[in-house]
């Protein structure tokens, strides 16, 4: 009897234990292999492998060879990571690191790719203008060398002039200047004469398909006359391709060779020079990668040229006019586009095939295939609307209005979108059927972020027959401009090291906001010793200028002036008194610029801001010199009478944004530089003459828009943040100005809910 109840616990322990079965045995099963190989990698310790020549106890092969002091030998490139341990002296005091603002400069990376193109005096407004307008913005750094001396320089084109028309004094100093400038900054150096024609994204290709490591001399191997065969230059009308490394070891001999080598040509001289003193040779093939020129003939039609080795050339030379350069880059860049749609085509018909393998299946395939598939908003106030739009008008419009002209590129991508929308019925239906546009019925389109733009068009066609019938009808199509590759815009580097200049323009409606704005202003920039200067400009309307010496107005401003400046005993505060009865924003401005130097950065202030450390860093971050200036868009908070109707008000000033909003109607702050402001008023002086009574309709935020050829950054700034208060609209400003102050008030009172409860309550209120 007492074996069975044995057998039964054996089996429920069994069944316990089940789960952890293949745990036990995995953990079993790695601890054995661990084992074995801990003892083979022991055991083999002391044995050489067959062939190793070396004492007994070195290292086997694939192992990095060390010199006597631990030191890797040169020339090995199998490098270990050593940890360098922190230490810093105590005895010495504490200096802050100054890192780089990007990984890749503290990194030393460098660009890709520069390309030098030679010209002359005959060639200058003919062939190097049909580079720049053909392939120019398709290199990242292009520049210009001739021997010109103070040679006009055509719209749009960077020249070094050498002054030295002899070609081998121009090879040498520019391959001297590449050298100086830009040595340290670029991998490649690409050098072509501007008879030539290159294909700038096969050359792009080329370079990212080749090691940095090496000394390259590639372009078309051509023979020295009466040289040694095994040498070999690069032709110059093809162009070349020159590695880092090569140039940094050919600089210091490029005196000797100018002194030394004597040539005609430029190419030839420079290949001498390379191989008398480095040993390179051109080659036409590296690494797998093929140089492909071709040299064309006389009366050649680029359209009609079939060849294959013109088909795949990366260089074509010698380009005899600027209207053959324009038909070379349109046959070629043709060919680019036919490839491109090729490849798309294959990339859409492996996706087909694949989605059917894929959990969601056919179902899940997108239209267009292979763009990613439309937003769907998680509730509705994440909708996209559509725009509406007709051939003649736009029914949302940017100013607000419910109706207007469709122009401009509006316009232009209306005409574009539904004479694709005819060329893809035309190439789906012919020869059966072909179609003609008779009227644009409706049209809507949204752009959607994760996709692009997309279009739904309601056309009225009449469609044509093989055999000439005719018959109108009415066919909806869907289209979608789809986002194209992301494009990195290069900005100047900025610092946030750059001293700020407050400027605070005060009126005597603004008295009773002073006291918080010099409190913020103590506290978020005073008390952490941030770089930043306060200027006060104080507006007296001519009656209280009269009365100064008996009441000042602004006496009490300056009083707490006085305490900050006895507080803070580095900091001073200065003022200026200004009187006027029109407070105009450019009169003002004009003031206070001819006061500080022209490299000022000026941070234009109203009262009610609250100044802190971090819009201050984004001030000037988006602020660059000769480049771009910022119009930040405040966040104004609504009137707390009518948000909370005698409720608790909000928590606190840490709360990141309060009940309100971004004022767009307010361009009173503005950060930009004096030198730009400078230059932007001198050209709006030449365009008003005498007539100083525009600038009262005028703002700084118009005279750079109108006057100045700078980027104006406007953006929402939630770290600018206003108090509530009702404004004083000055009437005697423009019609413009003063609508817009009135919209400000308006709008900053409170949102649409708060206002509908304020009403109802008023109503209920009144009712009883």
């Amino acid at each position: 009897p007492a074996v069975p109840g044995v057998a039964m616990r054996l089996a429920a322990l069994l069944a316990a234990l089940r789960p952890v079965l293949p745990l036990v045995l995995g953990l079993s099963l790695g601890c054995s292999l661990s084992l074995l190989r801990a003892s083979w990698s022991q055991g083999g310790g002391e044995e050489q492998c067959p062939g190793a020549v070396g004492p007994p106890g070195a290292r086997g092969g694939g192992a990095r060879p060390e010199a006597a002091d631990g030191r890797p030998v040169p020339g090995h490139e199998d490098f270990k990571p050593r940890i360098v341990p922190y230490y810093r002296d105590p005895s010495k005091p504490y200096k802050k690191v100054l890192r780089t603002r990007y990984i890749q400069t503290e990194l030393g990376f460098h660009e890709r790719l520069f390309v030098a193109v030679l010209t002359s005096k005959a060639t200058l407004n003919t062939l190097a203008v049909a580079v720049n307008k053909t392939v120019a913005h398709h290199f990242p750094r292009l520049l210009y060398f001739t021997g010109l001396r103070s040679a006009k320089v055509p719209h749009g084109m960077v020249l070094v002039a050498h002054g030295d028309e002899r070609p081998i004094w121009l090879m040498y100093e520019t391959m001297h200047y590449i050298h100086q400038h830009f040595g340290s900054d670029y991998d490649w150096f690409y050098i072509m004469q501007d008879d030539t024609y290159a294909q700038a994204e096969q050359v792009k290709a080329l370079v990212t398909h080749l090691s940095i490591n090496q000394d390259v001399y590639l372009g078309r191997a051509e023979e020295f006359i009466g040289g040694d065969e095994q040498a070999r230059y690069c032709h110059g009308g093809f162009g070349y391709l020159i590695s880092r490394s090569l140039l940094l070891k050919l600089h210091p001999h490029l005196d000797s060779c100018r002194n030394e080598i004597l040539s005609v040509r430029p190419d030839e001289w420079l290949g001498r020079c390379i191989i008398d003193f480095l040993g390179i040779a051109c080659v036409s093939q590296l690494q797998g990668q093929h140089y492909h020129t071709y040299e064309l003939a006389k009366n050649t039609e680029p359209e009609k040229e079939e060849e294959e080795e013109f088909q795949a050339a990366l260089a074509v030379h010698p380009v005899s006019d600027m209207t053959m350069m324009y038909r070379l880059h349109k046959h070629f860049s043709r060919i680019q586009l036919d490839r491109a749609y090729q490849e798309i085509q294959d990339l859409q018909m492996q996706i087909r095939n694949l989605t059917s393998l894929t959990p969601a299946g056919e179902g899940g395939l997108t239209w267009p295939v292979g763009i990613n598939a439309p937003f769907l908003p998680k509730s509705r106030f994440e909708v996209i609307s559509w725009d509406y739009f007709t051939e003649q008008h736009l029914f949302s419009c940017p100013d607000g209005s419910p109706k207007c002209e469709l122009s401009g590129a509006s316009k232009a991508d209306v005409s574009e979108i539904i004479e694709s929308a005819l060329e893809q019925l035309n190439s789906r239906y012919q020869p059966l059927l072909r179609f003609s546009k008779r009227q644009l019925l409706n049209g809507y389109r949204r752009f959607d972020p994760t996709r692009g733009m997309e279009y739904t068009l309601d056309l009225l066609l009449e469609a044509v027959t093989q055999k000439g019938h005719s018959h109108v009808l009415a066919k909806r199509v869907s289209l979608v401009r789809p986002l194209s590759k992301v494009e990195i815009i290069p900005m100047p580097y900025v610092t946030e090291a750059t001293r700020v200049q407050l400027v605070l323009p005060l009126t005597v409606q603004d008295l009773d906001f002073v006291a918080n704005f010099l409190d913020m202003f103590a506290m978020n920039t005073l008390d952490t010793h941030d770089n930043a200067l306060l200027t006060l400009l104080f507006i007296y309307h001519p009656y209280d200028a009269q009365r100064v010496s008996q009441v000042d107005v602004f006496a009490g401003v300056k009083a707490m002036v006085g305490e900050l400046e006895k507080r803070y005993a580095e900091v001073k505060i200065p003022w200026i008194s200004v009187k006027t009865e029109v407070p105009s924003q450019v009169k003002l401005m004009d003031i206070v610029s001819k006061k500080h130097p022209v490299d000022t950065l000026f941070f234009l202030a109203s009262v009610w801001t609250e100044i802190n450390m971090e819009f201050l860093n984004r001030c000037r971050m988006n602020t660059i010199s000769n480049w771009q200036v910022f119009f930040p868009v405040h966040f104004q908070e609504f009137n707390p009478a009518l948000v909370y109707r005698g409720e608790q008000t909000a928590s606190s000033s840490t709360d990141f944004l309060r009940d309100g909003h971004f004022d767009r109607h307010s361009f009173a702050e503005a950060c930009f530089y004096n030198s730009d402001y400078m230059t932007a008023r001198t050209k709006l002086a030449a365009d008003i003459l005498d007539r100083d009574e525009v600038l009262e309709s005028m703002e700084v935020f118009d005279v750079f828009l109108h006057y100045s050829g700078l980027h104006l950054f406007r953006a929402v700034e939630p770290g600018l943040v206003q108090k509530y208060a009702l404004r004083s609209c000055n009437p005697r400003l423009s019609e413009e100005l003063y609508h817009r102050c009135v919209l400000s008030n308006l709008e900053g009172l409170a949102s649409r809910s708060h206002l509908a409860m304020a009403l109802f309550e008023q109503e209920q209120a009144n009712s009883t």
